[in-house]
């Protein structure tokens, strides 16, 4: 009589179960699980890193900008007395900066004079419109505080206030810097304000929901929210800075880039006015370059469209 084998009694679970799945083993480390229908699996984890363009190509616009103007000026479409050729405009400059002139002075000493200008004149702006912002964004009473002010002063033309600050505070520094802080405030003021009201309001019902307090709420959700903003806002406000300094440096300035348009325009030297221009656009990219690699650093968690 042969032994009968004890018969394997399968459980629901097993693998040998007809009809049963497969358990899944366990992932690979640093991968997330894809989506039904994804393609593949992706990275996950902090370690991702997004693939950015580089910022070479943004360079290629003003070069052939700059070989237009020479094609333009070297055929005579337009006359050399009125639009200078950007070789003319570089020799210009090379003087200007080798040679102190009595007119002009160099052109280096201009640029450090209109940059501390600059400087202290949207420091001063952008902690106002800031400080603004946050106060008018974060209560009505605020916002029925300093709003209407501050939509009064954004329609000001700065050219109109050079006589009433003339008359305030003479023709010194003073008046140049606030004539800057003036125009740097209001974009940074109008994205803060924006920034703060377009927080979505269903991330505050979790934040009650979460426990947060008013102040950690302000810190965890509202600013981190606003933050897109407010960036936007800096980049349009040292914008708005530059051209207020050319607007300022026409208070009786004896240095600095408008000093020398000033001067070029008292002269009749165009070459010098397009330096003093061309070096008004270049500080406006570096400084706008700037802005947007802290926007890279502080916006890191965000992905854009063209960041997939």
């Amino acid at each position: 009589m042969s032994r009968s084998t004890p018969a394997t009694v399968l459980q629901p679970g097993s693998p040998s179960a007809p009809g049963a799945q497969p358990r899944p083993g366990p992932e690979p480390p640093g991968l997330a699980r894809a989506a039904p229908g994804a393609a593949a699996l992706t990275p996950a984890g902090p370690g991702r890193r997004r693939r950015r363009g580089s910022s070479w190509p943004r360079l290629v616009s003003p070069l052939v900008i700059l070989v237009i103007w020479q094609l333009v000026s070297s055929s005579g479409l337009i006359s050399e007395q009125k639009l200078p050729p950007p070789t003319s405009v570089w020799h210009t400059a090379l003087t200007l900066i080798t040679t102190n002139s009595p007119a002009y002075g160099t052109l280096q000493g201009a640029m450090v004079v209109s940059l501390q200008r600059v400087a202290i004149g949207f420091a001063v702006g952008g902690l106002i419109g800031l400080v603004a912002g946050l106060i008018a964004g974060l209560s009505r009473l605020g916002e029925y505080s300093v709003d209407p002010p501050m939509q009064m002063l954004r329609t000001v033309p700065l050219f109109g206030l050079i006589p009433v600050f003339i008359v305030w505070f003479g023709i010194g520094q003073l008046p140049k810097v606030l004539l800057i802080a003036l125009g740097a405030s209001i974009p940074l003021y109008l994205n803060t304000f924006a920034g703060i009201r377009s927080v979505d309001a269903k991330l505050a019902e979790a934040g009650q929901s979460l426990g947060l307090s008013w102040s950690e709420m302000i810190r965890h959700i509202i600013l981190p929210g606003a933050l897109p903003q407010v960036l936007v806002g800096l980049r349009q406000s040292l914008g708005i800075a530059w051209l207020a300094l050319v607007v300022a440096e026409q208070i009786n300035a004896n240095a600095g880039l408008g000093f020398i348009i000033n001067q070029g325009q008292a002269f009749l030297n165009n070459s010098v006015i397009f330096v003093a221009l061309l070096v008004y656009c270049v500080l406006g990219l570096l400084t706008d370059a700037l802005v947007r690699l802290l926007e890279r650093r502080a916006l890191v968690w965000r992905r854009g469209l063209l960041d997939q």
